[in-house]
């Protein structure tokens, strides 16, 4: 079956939906309505789409197809006039399966016995008297209502029965770097070993990587002559200010929409917490390329994004603290940990420090100004944004494979499972959030201390007047 192409649009009583269907014979239309689901098919297409609110069909409901433009449109009555559907332009969200109704919050405990046992005094008198002299003791002490000392054990590591690690999105793949050494990839980071390096391997290869690649020569050449970074830090990101006012997606960006993965996310609270930390790094690594290539994507734009990605280079996504959640106080502040949003946004910094054309504190930060920008604006700008980034990997004839393992589940996450206030509510947080030089582990400080200093110094001899 093929999914057609769609859109949705709503009045105060009813929701209309219009699919493009050439060369089909009307007759053959089937519609189902099921509470918030609605279910077409039209030989050779298929549809089915889970709406935000509640839908009927009744007289006011109608079908009418256009052979003259391919187009059917469908007009469902709401249950309650007035409501209104939220995201209807998010086609992943509407795409995307309900969640599931028997999702357990806590695990039950099944009972496979309850038959009970009772002793006449005289038995369990005989089964105290036949007991050994260590049983004695603990019932006495027990009768002395003595504190026995208690330990918890130790938990034990997850039993692993395969020598491959998983990776991606909610650790979901595997499989896809079995023969990268016969690809022509330079970011990877891991080698021939990527699908089975453990993640504490994993982020050890990826900073002692990043620590040859540091060039102080580099960094001290851009910050002594940096005309050209500073048109770019200038630059203001369309994107960046278009704030809550609604965005239309382009055609081709339904499309894309449209080939996204439907899949039911069930993450934990842990996992979500771990993935919109990821979503910064590969925000950023967006930010960047579109800051230093004014959104004109060259053939070195894949390589730049997946360079400053951890999650892709070296498939080491954050949290990089022992703890990914917030402490209570933390928690009734904001929902992320300054520590950690410092320690994602560091990973990023010295990948951008280290790797691509131009490595400039000031341009880090302005990316990072980016970032927040993207995020105050709400869901439906990260998502234009991933799909631009989407874009440019998915037409790499190497590094496409990114988009596969995390690009396409964030398109379909952030549509249907993200939430708009977490996400302004984490703007907020890295728009607040201080970075410090040395967060990054090089000397930067003292770099810049130098070439201001040669600076300073260059006037008394080159510019000094002969008499």
């Amino acid at each position: 079956m093929i999914t057609p192409c769609f859109s949705c649009s709503q009045t105060d009583a009813s929701v209309v939906v219009s699919l493009y269907c050439p060369s089909v014979r009307a007759a053959e239309l089937e519609t189902h309505v099921d509470d918030t689901l609605l279910t077409v098919h039209i030989n050779p297409y298929f549809l089915r789409l889970n709406l935000p609110g509640r839908i009927v069909e009744d007289e006011n409901s109608s079908a009418d197809y256009n052979p003259s433009t391919g187009y059917l449109t469908i007009t469902l009555t709401k249950e309650v006039k007035g409501e209104d559907f939220k995201d209807l332009d998010l086609l992943a969200k509407l795409l995307a399966p309900p969640p599931s109704k028997d999702r357990l919050s806590e695990p039950r405990i099944e009972v496979l016995s309850s038959e009970v046992v009772q002793d006449s005094d005289d038995e369990l008198m005989e089964k105290t008297q036949a007991s050994s002299l260590e049983q004695q003791e603990f019932l006495e002490a027990a009768e002395n209502d003595w504190r026995l000392p208690q330990t918890v054990p130790d938990t034990l590591p997850p039993l692993e029965t395969s020598a491959k690690r998983p990776y991606g999105f909610l650790n979901m793949h595997s499989g896809y770097f079995t023969h990268v050494e016969h690809t022509e990839n330079e970011v990877n980071e891991l080698g021939k070993d990527a699908e089975t390096c453990p993640l504490d391997e994993r982020r050890r290869k990826r900073l002692r990587h990043e620590d040859e690649k540091w060039d102080e020569e580099y960094y001290m050449a851009d910050y002594a002559e940096d005309e050209y970074i500073q048109e770019l830090i200038a630059w203001k990101h369309p994107h960046a200010s278009i704030g809550d006012q609604p965005l239309g997606y382009s055609e081709d960006e339904q499309l894309m929409m449209l080939r996204l993965p439907r899949k039911e996310y069930l993450a934990t609270e842990t996992q979500t917490y771990g993935l919109y930390l990821t979503l910064l790094s590969l925000l950023f690594s967006y930010a960047y390329e579109s800051r230093t290539t004014q959104r004109d994507p060259t053939p070195e734009s894949a390589w730049t994004i997946c360079s400053l990605t951890p999650a892709f280079s070296a498939l080491d996504p954050p949290p990089y603290l022992p703890s990914c959640s917030p402490s209570e106080e933390e928690r009734s502040a904001t929902r992320f940990s300054a520590p950690e949003l410092a320690s994602t946004f560091t990973a990023s910094y010295r990948r951008a420090l280290a790797f691509p054309l131009y490595r400039s504190w000031a341009l880090v930060e302005a990316c990072r100004s980016d970032v927040s920008s993207f995020l105050l604006a709400g869901k439906r700008t990260v998502t234009r944004c991933l799909l631009e980034l989407k874009h440019i990997l998915d037409h790499h004839d190497v590094y496409y494979v990114y988009s596969k393992i995390w690009v396409d589940d964030f398109c379909t996450w952030v549509q249907a499972y993200a939430s708009d206030e977490v996400m302004k509510d984490l703007g907020r947080c890295v728009e607040s959030l201080r970075m410090e030089k040395d967060m990054i582990g090089w000397d930067l400080k003292d770099l810049e201390e130098v070439v201001r200093g040669a600076t300073q110094r260059e006037p008394d001899s080159d510019d000094e007047s002969v008499e």
